[in-house]
């Protein structure tokens, strides 16, 4: 207690902005990514940075082709502190966020007071659908060994996993997965293996793995120790969406679990039916 720590000030350069691109999350959120001549900053390049959402682009004034001044908060995140000259009069017109998913082309909404714009595409949007595939085999949640990212982009793009109950039914491609460059029998054969090892997954590692927004881990373990099994959850979700039912009310007396949440769960009660076909 008798400590103390000092913390020099971030080291701040200055760079060009090229452009801003659109991210889009397992969730639907779009984030938007600055894109910057490369420079050094506390001894690592740096080319990227996250503008968060689109109020902080406004608030900040933030425009492709602009001088700005960089950090790496902490040490570690880069960061756009604000811009060298606003004033200048050949700078470029203010950026315009889109309405339009850039993935699939679906509407990107704002509703009530979220300051994330998303989109409305679901899993037909392939980038929304390719990180839930990702969530859903990350080592936090279901941890299918030898699914990667671009494994999983690849499965998706062939048409071979378009949602995460079908990488249990990947076994059907065994041909044409044999057939893919760099595989052979004995690849092929330890991931179908590691799929078939995930089958039945303890509760809340697969309420997890379902990418729910606002349920971590914390609050899937809150949901498995409340029902038990994924079965009796699936059954008590689709009876919590009428209203008034003994269902619903029992899954608003959850503590820890706010109304927010409560309604995140209940619309994701239909995918698990398939899931749990699986």
């Amino acid at each position: 207690r008798w400590a103390v720590a000092w913390k020099f000030p971030a080291e701040q350069v200055t760079t060009t902005l090229l452009r801003i691109d659109i991210q889009v999350g397992r969730t639907g959120a779009l984030t938007p990514r600055a894109i910057m001549a490369p420079v050094v900053v506390g001894g690592v390049t740096v080319v990227h940075a996250t503008l968060h959402n689109e109020d902080e682009i406004a608030r900040k004034d933030i425009r492709p082709g602009d001088r700005v001044v960089l950090q790496r908060a902490g040490d570690v995140i880069p960061q756009i502190v604000s811009v060298v000259d606003p004033q200048r009069p050949d700078r470029g017109p203010a950026f315009a966020f889109p309405n339009l998913c850039p993935a699939c082309g679906s509407h990107a909404l704002r509703v009530g007071d979220d300051v994330v714009r998303r989109c409305t595409g679901g899993l037909i949007c392939p980038a929304q659908a390719v990180e839930r595939l990702i969530h859903f085999c990350a080592r936090r949640a279901l941890d299918i060994e030898g699914m990667g990212e671009e494994r999983l982009a690849l499965f998706h793009a062939r048409g071979w996993a378009k949602s995460p109950a079908d990488l249990f039914r990947l076994h059907r491609q065994r041909t044409e997965l044999q057939a893919l460059e760099g595989w052979g029998d004995t690849s092929v054969g330890k991931l179908l293996a590691g799929i078939d090892m995930r089958r039945a997954p303890p509760l809340e590692r697969f309420i997890f793995a379902l990418g729910i927004r606002r349920i971590g881990e914390s609050n899937a373990k809150l949901l498995a120790r409340h029902y038990g099994s994924a079965s009796a959850w699936r059954t008590a979700m689709l009876e919590a969406q009428i209203i008034g039912s003994e269902a619903r009310e029992a899954l608003g007396s959850i503590q820890g679990i706010g109304p927010i949440t409560l309604r995140e769960v209940r619309n994701r009660a239909g995918p698990v039916g398939d899931l749990l076909e699986k």
